[in-house]
């Protein structure tokens, strides 16, 4: 694709950074970006420090389709996202009628102070995102999606705004599992990389009862492509493995 459609994720909270907190909802964002045919190009993580979030943000927007940013919506003092948004796009923020309505659906007038009014502070020319399951809403500003950081409901935030993405061709992808050490056919790689341009070629090892080992992923938007590079890195691998095993054979006799 030419002009994939793309996204990045900045993930908001001193807890996350400390390592109270570990993080979840990084890994589901991803996964349903590649399902949707969205490159997730870059994740940041950034402390409740405005001047941080508004920085962060710009670099963001400017350089990607969609920036999601989960954590620092709710009720506290240092819940500042909302304001932080606000401010990256130099609009004003305060009590949005539609916010307090859905706030008042869970919330009865004596539960609804000013902590929790806080949940329906939305920056100018937002749109919400719909929260069903505690109500208090996320909002969508130009590129920006804001969501909440608890994992349970920023998913069905997600969902809710899944449908209204751009989105591009799914990449597709392929495992070998080269039965060889990363060092074994690093070589060797690289030329079938240089040979396959339009696809993405990426070894990660693992281990397993004889040691090291190797998984190569081969990843493209054309099947036709996908395959092709497929069977290169087989062939690779098997030969390879056959010049070891005579070399080892060799060793052996006497």
């Amino acid at each position: 694709m030419e002009n994939p459609v793309t996204a990045a994720v900045l993930v908001i909270g001193d807890e996350l950074l400390s390592g109270r907190t570990k993080d979840t909802n990084v890994g589901h964002i991803a996964e349903t970006m590649t399902s949707i045919g969205v490159d997730l190009r870059e994740v940041r993580f950034v402390p409740d420090v405005e001047e941080e979030i508004v920085a962060a943000l710009n670099a963001l927007r400017k350089r990607y389709s969609y920036v999601f940013t989960t954590g620092g919506i709710g009720p506290t003092h240092d819940d500042i996202t909302a304001d932080a948004v606000a401010k990256a796009f130099g609009v004003g923020i305060d009590h949005d009628p539609r916010a307090v309505a859905l706030l008042k659906e869970r919330f009865t007038d004596g539960e609804l102070n000013e902590a929790r009014l806080r949940m329906a502070r939305i920056p100018a020319g937002a749109e919400l995102v719909v929260n069903p399951i505690s109500k208090a809403p996320g909002f969508w500003i130009g590129n920006v999606i804001t969501m909440a950081g608890v994992p349970s409901i920023m998913r069905a935030m997600l969902d809710h705004v899944v449908p209204q993405l751009k989105t591009g061709a799914k990449v597709l992808s392929e495992t070998i599992d080269a039965g060889l050490k990363e060092g074994d056919i690093a070589t060797e790689l690289r030329e079938v990389q240089k040979k396959h341009p339009e696809t993405t070629i990426g070894s990660y090892p693992y281990m397993n009862e004889k040691g090291f080992a190797t998984r190569v992923v081969v990843r493209s938007r054309d099947a036709a492509k996908l395959a092709a590079a497929k069977a290169d890195v087989e062939t690779m691998s098997a030969e390879i493995l056959a010049a070891l095993q005579a070399k080892k054979a060799a060793k052996a006799t006497p």
